[in-house]
Order: C-alpha cells, then sequence, then structure tokens
C-alpha cells in the first residue's frame, strides 16, 4: 500500500517480500510456459500503472531481470541495485574434517575447544525436532532468540508479532511434514541454552534464524551451534550451507563466498513514474541522513 510519510507510491512486489525476511524472491514458472508467462505478464504489468519493485533477487539469471528488459522496451525506467549478500559454503566433496581443516586455526580452535567444554558436563546433547514436537522446538527457538536479542540495543526483524508468529508456527508443520525442516537446538540436562531453524531443500541447507541464552553467552553456545548445524548438513549430503542475506561478521568466520541480493525498480512512463523516482530518491536520502545523525549522536 501507499506510505505517504515515507513518500512511497503504491508498489507492485513479490509475496514474500518485506519484514519476514525472504530471499530469492522470483516467478515460479514452468519451464515449457516461460516465453508466454513472461510475455503475458509483461502485458499485465504494463498496463497497471504501478511502480514495481522486485527485492531480493539473486545476482544473475532472475525472471524478473527478463520482465525488466521487456518493460524497459516499453519507455519504462529501470534502476537495479546490490542491496545485501549472502554468505554461503560450498560442501560438495567435503567431509566434517576437511572442512574444519580448511578454516582458520583460531576459528577451529575456538570451536573444537568450546565443544569439548560442553561435552564435558556430561549432560550436554544436541537434538533435532521431528514433526511430532516441531511446534514446541519453535517455541523454544523463539524463546531463546528473544533472549538474545533483549540483551542488545538493536532489534530483529524475526518474530516481532503475532501474525509473523502465527505464520512460522503454520509453515514448520509443512515443512516437517515434507521433510524440509530443520530445527536443532543444543541442552545441557534438561535447559535449552541455543537453537537454530533452517530448511533443507534441494541440495541446500539454508540457516533461517537462531537463539541462545545469555546466560551461556561465555561457553559460545552460539558457535558451536553454529558448527554443529553444518556438520549436520555436510553429513546429510548437503551441496551447500546457505547464511541467506546479512554481512554480519560471525558467518565470514565460516566461509569467504558469498552471493549478491539485487533489487529491481521499474517505473512507469511519464510523469508518474518521474515522480515516483524523485520521491523515492528523496525518501531515500532523508534516511541516510538520519541514519548518520544518530550514529553521530
Amino acid at each position: 500500500p501507499r506510505q505517504v510519510g515515507r513518500m512511497m507510491p503504491k508498489v507492485l512486489e513479490f509475496l514474500g517480500s518485506g519484514i519476514v525476511g525472504s530471499d530469492y524472491l522470483d516467478a515460479i514458472v514452468d519451464n515449457a510456459f516461460e516465453l508466454e508467462t513472461l510475455e503475458a505478464l509483461a502485458r499485465a504489468l504494463s498496463s497497471s500503472g504501478f511502480m514495481i519493485q522486485f527485492s531480493q533477487l539473486r545476482e544473475s539469471g532472475s525472471f524478473a531481470e527478463e520482465i525488466a528488459s521487456r518493460l524497459g522496451q516499453g519507455s519504462w525506467k529501470a534502476s537495479n541495485a546490490r542491496i545485501n549478500v549472502c554468505p554461503f559454503i560450498p560442501l560438495t566433496g567435503y567431509s566434517w574434517e576437511s572442512y574444519l581443516s580448511e578454516l582458520g586455526s583460531s576459528q577451529r580452535y575456538n570451536f573444537q575447544r568450546r565443544l569439548k567444554g560442553l561435552e564435558k558436563t556430561g549432560e550436554f546433547r544436541l537434538a533435532e525436532a521431528t514433526a511430532a514436537d516441531c511446534l514446541g522446538a519453535l517455541d523454544v527457538l523463539i524463546e531463546l532468540h528473544h533472549k538474545r536479542w533483549g540483551t542488545r540495543s538493536e532489534l530483529s526483524e524475526a518474530f516481532q508479532n503475532e501474525n509473523i508468529t502465527a505464520f512460522h508456527r503454520e509453515f514448520v508443520q509443512v515443512a516437517a511434514d515434507r521433510g524440509w525442516l530443520r530445527l536443532l537446538s543444543l541442552w545441557i540436562a534438561d535447559r535449552p541454552v541455543a537453537a537454530l531453524y533452517g530448511l533443507r531443500y534441494g541440495g541446500t541447507f539454508s540457516f533461517y534464524q537462531s537463539g541462545f541464552d545469555p546466560e551461556f553467552a561465555k561457553k559460545s553456545v552460539g558457535l558451536v551451534m553454529m558448527g554443529l548445524a553444518i556438520k549436520s548438513a555436510i553429513e546429510e549430503g548437503a551441496a551447500e550451507y546457505d547464511f541467506l542475506h546479512g554481512d554480519e561478521e560471525y558467518k565470514f568466520h565460516w566461509t569467504q563466498k558469498s552471493k549478491e541480493l539485487r533489487r529491481v525498480e521499474l517505473f512507469p512512463p511519464r510523469a508518474r513514474g518521474f515522480l515516483y523516482r524523485h520521491a523515492i530518491s528523496a525518501n531515500r536520502a532523508a534516511r541516510r541522513l538520519a541514519r548518520r545523525m544518530l550514529i553521530r549522536a
């Protein structure tokens, strides 16, 4: 919908856009009908008159880029920008031991030392949720996620309202039933200390969210949780471990490779598109200025 305060016009975008945190958005099209679909969708969008915003696109080869090219032939204006990165680990051909051997020595030593420290408690275990207990495991993850972010000044976008939480409760059951869900948790005795919410789809293990108990931060339970999730992905034969969007430092302790995420914006011809472009430019300039002022303060 139109956002008057942010000078944003009504925008057409993909389902999954926004704060839920989806990556690699695109059209889902039967290969046999790709050309027909492209032409029909380009015609429909061209006649809509709305601004179009395709976000979280793969760095190349997206259907959305093909649509942008078609509309550009009809005097639409387009902007294409890099908006984020997705760090990832290629896993094909690796065992857990060979992967560890290629990590930096400090990261490898830190992980192994922290894992041994937890194992010495004698009551340490790793659990993976099943279809029967996935909702309870999700509740554990959400509680640990809120505990983690409750100790920090920045805010997490995950699980921030009841609608988003309800969506995940519905989705994890579907994902578990279909064999996609990878919801892992670390326990000391009967107490959960860290959890990780991931998905295995095709050859990729995707890391979505995590959480840990700040009381166990000195034991680096978040670090151990991530390492054991990567180990699990390797052992089940995944070809890739994808950290999804975000250039957080901890992700690059595990890999140096990343993919770009891009945004394509399309503006209709004539005055309407001109106004949209300038309104959005002004909005983004104001937000950059506000961020700089907050940093200085």
